[in-house]
């Protein structure tokens, strides 16, 4: 699998907002791994979006 260049910044903004509500409602154990695989989700999705102009070529000229 190939990992795009927005993956850190996804972790990365995952991991605060995880933080952010596990601080606010006293949960870190939870909300820290539940930020961590929103994280990887967004960064995954921001990866693609950049290679969605590949996809789609199949038209005969």
């Amino acid at each position: 699998m190939k990992i795009g260049k927005n993956s850190g910044t996804g972790l990365a903004i995952g991991l605060c907002i995880g933080t952010a509500i596990g601080a606010a409602t006293n949960n870190i154990g939870l909300w820290l791994p539940v930020g961590l695989c929103l994280g990887v989700a967004l960064g995954t999705a921001f990866s693609n979006e950049d290679n969605s102009d590949d996809s789609g070529s199949d038209e005969e000229e």
